[in-house]
């Protein structure tokens, strides 16, 4: 059994018109959403034996908020920029090209590639994972190499506004 955990970064700021996309911070929602989304998911699935994230600033910052949930150690995370720049294939060649020793990891990149990754792994279509959106996707194989072959089960699918309305949270 392998389990793929994916998560769009958190909303970014468009404040500076000099930063280029790579170097967007997160803006005011994004540094309320990452941790908070990060201790929801860290209650629904173990800790991941491999986190990889994009290196774009944004993707990175949400990243760290969620190794600090899982107390992953921040010097382990793999930071790879073809995750940004390379689409939601080369993503797939990467979860196949992982140590089988590895059961289970989790991938922070961005749009339009975490929503077609979802269709993909699932094999269920949705329009759109917003903004730190996260799902998990569990795989009844013994080799990274067989992820492209079926779709998974779906664990779970979460993102903010399931938790927020306006500036009240709601728990489910």
């Amino acid at each position: 059994m392998k389990k793929v955990i994916i998560a769009r970064h958190a909303k970014s700021s468009w404040d500076n018109p000099d930063w280029n996309d790579f170097e967007r911070p997160l803006n005011k929602r994004g540094l309320r959403d990452a941790p908070f989304m990060s201790q929801i998911v860290a209650k629904l699935i173990e800790k991941p034996d491999l986190i990889i994230s994009s290196s774009a600033v944004r993707a990175a910052t949400t990243c760290r908020f969620f190794a600090e949930a899982f107390h992953y150690d921040e010097s382990k995370i793999l930071f790879d920029e073809n995750i940004y720049s390379n689409g939601a294939r080369y993503i797939l060649n990467l979860l196949s090209s992982l140590d089988d020793n590895i059961n289970s990891v989790m991938i922070f990149g961005h749009n339009p590639d975490i929503t077609s990754l979802f269709s993909r792994l699932t094999g269920e279509y949705i329009d759109n994972v917003p903004t730190c959106g996260v799902f998990a996707v569990a795989f009844d194989i013994e080799s990274w190499k067989n992820i492209d072959d079926e779709n998974g089960q779906l664990l779970f699918y979460e993102y903010p506004k399931k938790h927020f309305k306006g500036d009240k949270t709601i728990i489910d």
